[in-house]
């Protein structure tokens, strides 16, 4: 039980921290600044930080024309949704077999 709440800690943190990235993104987007890498965004959004990508982007009105936002971002949820289950599954699946 402490692995899990210890992994939801960190889950929350770093979809915020991804959610920080896209509002940080933005304002160097319109103080023509360097900028995050696409790539790098998503990856994030890809690496369970899904959530905090697509708020940050409805949030901040960031990447909201870009279609490998528009639908990556749903994506990446639906796939960290997918990891997180198997992996929830897959450790029920162990400690069962203990």
């Amino acid at each position: 039980m402490l692995i899990l709440k210890t992994f939801l800690v960190i889950y929350v943190i770093w979809n915020v921290y991804v959610f920080v990235a896209m509002g940080r993104d933005k304002r160097r987007a319109k103080r023509h600044l360097w900028r995050i890498p696409e790539a790098r965004l998503l990856f994030m959004g890809a690496a369970l930080g899904g959530i905090g990508l697509y708020a940050g982007m409805k949030y901040f009105h960031h990447k909201t024309t870009h279609l490998k936002f528009v639908i990556g971002a749903p994506i990446t949820i639906l796939v960290n949704f997918l990891l997180i289950s198997l992996v929830y599954y897959i450790g029920r699946y162990r400690l069962n077999l203990l």
